[in-house]
């Protein structure tokens, strides 16, 4: 049998030593927040340095200077382009925080509510799997589109917030800046440049009570 000889006992603890400082810096990294989302994440028709998720970033970091926002908004994304997306998302970046921003185009194309829920299910899932928290971004579309069907979608959101334990922004404050005067784009679908601090604001208001809450 070979006997330890005091060098490799050293090797050994130093080797100790290394492994429990990367683990206490891996503790203190400061968050990383994944947004995952469609046109509205993506800042469509807003210059990057003008869009929500940038103004955010910034209003965030003067509580946490080395907090990181991911956006992985993606222009005509769905529930199901989001549940493909976040696995890959999660590995790259390990989010402490996975912000879902996905179903109005889903709503806008009449996908059935439950392949909607199917998918947010398989996102929320994923998140919380991986050890994240998950902040839901409510969603509804005009009546016009079948009362029945856009109440179904409408209450989608705070069921599974509900049901998974998740945070929740309701539709209903993102309406009030919609209905604004100035605050959505010709097109009449996609936030103005003069709503971006107003959305960066309403987000800042759960994530910022999150980060309290992690710090306690």
């Amino acid at each position: 049998m070979l006997r330890s000889t005091p060098l490799i006992k050293l090797g050994f603890l130093i080797g100790l030593l290394l492994n429990l400082a990367v683990f206490a810096s891996s503790s203190r990294a400061e968050p990383t927040i994944v947004v995952v989302g469609d046109s509205i994440s993506a800042g469509f028709g807003v210059p990057l340095q003008q869009g929500w998720l940038h103004l955010l970033e910034q209003r965030l970091q003067q509580q946490v200077p080395e907090l990181k926002v991911v956006n992985a908004g993606v222009s005509g994304d769905t529930t199901s382009g989001g549940a493909n997306r976040l696995p890959d998302l999660i590995e790259t970046y390990s989010p402490e925080l996975v912000v879902i921003e996905l179903g109005g185009n889903d709503g806008l194309r009449g996908t059935p509510v439950k392949l909607i829920q199917r998918n947010l299910i398989s996102m929320i899932e994923a998140a919380q799997g991986s050890g994240a928290d998950v902040l839901l971004v409510g969603m509804q579309i005009p009546p016009n589109y079948g009362p029945r069907y856009a109440e179904a979608l409408g209450q989608l959101y705070p069921t599974l917030a509900e049901q998974y334990k998740t945070m929740l922004l309701p539709f209903e404050l993102l309406a009030k800046i919609s209905t604004a005067p100035g605050m959505m784009q010709d097109d009449g679908i996609h936030p103005s440049a003069a709503a971006q601090p107003l959305l960066a604001d309403l987000l800042a208001k759960p994530i910022e009570d999150w980060l309290t809450s992690r710090s306690n």
